[in-house]
């Protein structure tokens, strides 16, 4: 358990885990606002939920396609994913001979949903913690960015702030100022 949970429990602070809740919905959900980051257009859900043909206002699912609104070189993409996430790096397989126009997103650990970022016919798929072995599964079909778990999620923040703000006009709300990222680049 993280120290701040620990603080927020002694000082009596109510803490409302919603994390896998915000994996697997798209509207108002971590692949949207990374679809969001990165000016992506006619966005829908990756992998669909198996209850997603229930009646709901929601879509449900894993992870989230959608389409540049131009295509680019692979070499411009990787500059325009790192410019748009606030990123210095990106693990990346190779290069595809492609331009890429339609990609694939999963905010955290996205492994799980390659088969379908292929299956879209996606150029590249953005997630993180790839494994080295991993990487081999894209099999020349598709470029693998893995830009990090944490700041595949770091804009969630920004997310629950609005959401907040927009549902409670006299709630005050406030984004944490804490890194919480284990891992470190030097």
């Amino acid at each position: 358990v993280h120290k701040s949970v620990i603080m927020a429990i002694k000082h009596d602070v109510a803490i409302y885990a919603i994390h896998t809740n915000l994996d697997n919905v798209l509207q108002n959900g971590v692949n949207q606002k990374i679809a969001d980051k990165l000016s992506l257009k006619d966005v829908g859900v990756l992998r669909a939920h198996p209850q997603a043909h229930m009646e709901t206002r929601y879509e449900l699912g894993s992870g989230a396609i959608g389409s540049l609104t131009e295509s680019l070189s692979p070499e411009a993409f990787i500059e325009h994913v790192k410019t748009s996430m606030g990123l210095k790096m990106v693990r990346h397989t190779k290069m595809l001979d492609e331009k890429i126009s339609k990609v694939a997103v999963c905010g955290g650990a996205g492994s799980f949903l390659l088969s379908s970022a292929i299956g879209t016919e996606a150029q590249a798929f953005i997630t993180a913690d790839y494994k080295y072995h991993e990487f081999f599964d894209a099999n020349d079909q598709i470029m693998i960015l893995d830009i990090g778990h944490y700041e595949s999620e770091y804009y969630t923040i920004e997310l629950l702030h609005s959401l907040i703000s927009q549902k409670f006009h006299n709630f005050a709300a406030h984004c944490t100022k804490a890194i919480t990222n284990p891992v470190f680049y030097s």
